[in-house]
């Protein structure tokens, strides 16, 4: 059990990555239950971002985010194997640290409930390792990819930060 708490609420991101939801051609759900879910970890979102799967356009959408002064970026989409699936390409030169095993603790999360969870290649990490670094979390697309990440990771939420901000183990 994590026993730290968060002073108040922190500001935090929530990016759809999908072509269909960028064209219009399909409704975003994950985004706004990501926004929702967050909210329950006191990361507020003010709204959902929604972008083409392109590495630039997903880079330029968290390096905005995080110099918007985001903690939290949660994206959702574009970590499968097909050409257009490039998240975690978009991501990793944006994160000092991995965070190895939270990215592994939501796979194996998706897997007790679907093998296609092992599809994944999200992310985890954080900008920087100082009060101004934000953890980045690459989710799956569909609701269940964003309900088991932020299961994961919305209760270390508040260790992790207080980590970055000096906090001790």
């Amino acid at each position: 059990m994590v026993h730290s708490r968060l002073e108040g609420p922190v500001r935090g991101a929530v990016i759809t990555v999908s072509d269909r939801c960028a064209s219009g051609a399909r409704e975003d759900r994950s985004g706004p239950l990501a926004r929702d879910l967050l909210a329950a970890h006191m990361v507020d979102v003010p709204e959902v971002v929604v972008v083409m799967d392109d590495i630039d356009a997903i880079r330029a959408a968290i390096s905005a985010a995080v110099e918007g002064g985001a903690r939290v970026v949660f994206t959702t989409g574009g970590t499968g194997v097909t050409p257009r699936d490039v998240t975690p390409e978009a991501t990793a030169p944006l994160l000092e640290c991995e965070l190895l095993g939270i990215a592994e603790q939501i796979r194996a999360t998706g897997l007790a409930v679907t093998p296609l969870a092992g599809l994944s290649r999200g992310l985890v990490g954080v900008t920087s390792r100082d009060a101004r670094g934000a953890l980045v979390v690459n989710a799956p697309g569909s609701p269940g990819g964003v309900r088991d990440a932020i299961g994961v990771f919305g209760p270390l939420v508040p260790h992790i930060l207080g980590q970055l901000g000096g906090g001790d183990h």
